[in-house]
């Protein structure tokens, strides 16, 4: 059920300004037939958290075309030129850089960075942001980046997760936990995985494939003997969108 300002709307009335974008009427359809009220004080705010999805999606591929490698937090590279890698094997935002050029960088250079799964989602977050808000906006909001996962987050992005959700939406972040992953690579206990809307995928180090490709993947990296299946949890990671459309309404205001 779709709410804005506390009236209920048919997605007939929105439908028109989305561009016939397959996956925001995916999204709407979802929304428009779930029995949860889903509430947005404007139209401006339902087709911001539109545009982050599909923003989030998008950054997904791009991630996957661009060669950032896989590496573990101990081995993990970084362009030194925009990033300070620090001892926990993240990547702090250098104070002389742009923050959107910086998050460019890693689109543009992805060979010469190197990550864990986490990192990856936490980058295409901040891409997606970038995206939305225009470089201006990003430029002034995110001045503090650290990318390494969403524990560790820094300054305007914030992350929740979210067990049993009643529905799932293309740009979700998934988490395939493998319950017996063999103690010598436990970089393979799980993936994070963004949720692309067509029943694939992408998660880093894995690329783009379907949910059973990834636990067979996952699986194939076990205990010996172990019978116990890698499999999707049920739950969501997603940044705090109403936040950041808070954000970027007040950036829009005239300063004085």
């Amino acid at each position: 059920m779709l709410i804005i300002s506390g009236n209920t709307v048919t997605p007939e009335t929105i439908i028109a300004d989305l561009d016939n974008d397959q996956i925001k009427i995916k999204i709407l359809d979802i929304i428009n037939t779930s029995t949860a009220a889903y509430k947005y004080s404007s139209k401006e705010e339902l087709f911001f958290m539109l545009d982050m999805r599909k923003n989030i999606i998008d950054a997904s591929k791009m991630l996957y075309r661009s060669r950032l490698r896989f590496r573990i937090f101990n081995d993990s590279i970084c362009n030194e030129r925009f990033w300070k890698r620090t001892g926990e094997g993240g990547f702090l935002l250098r104070e002389d850089v742009k923050p959107n050029e910086a998050i460019n960088d890693i689109y543009n250079n992805g060979q010469l960075y190197g990550t864990e799964c986490a990192t990856a989602i936490v980058i295409l977050y901040y891409k997606a942001a970038l995206d939305t808000f225009g470089n201006s906006l990003f430029n002034r909001f995110f001045t503090e980046i650290y990318l390494m996962d969403w524990q560790n987050l820094h300054g305007n992005l914030t992350v929740a997760s979210y067990r049993n959700p009643q529905d799932y939406f293309p740009g979700d972040c998934r988490y395939f936990k493998n319950p017996d992953v063999d103690p010598l690579t436990p970089e393979w206990q799980g993936e994070n995985a963004i949720d692309l809307g067509n029943g694939y995928y992408y998660g880093h180090g894995i690329g783009i494939t379907n949910a059973n490709n990834i636990i067979r993947s996952l699986n194939a990296h076990r205990k010996e003997g172990s019978d116990i299946s890698a499999y999707l949890l049920d739950s969501v990671t997603l940044p705090d969108i109403k936040r950041l459309f808070g954000l970027y309404i007040s950036g829009q205001q005239p300063t004085s």
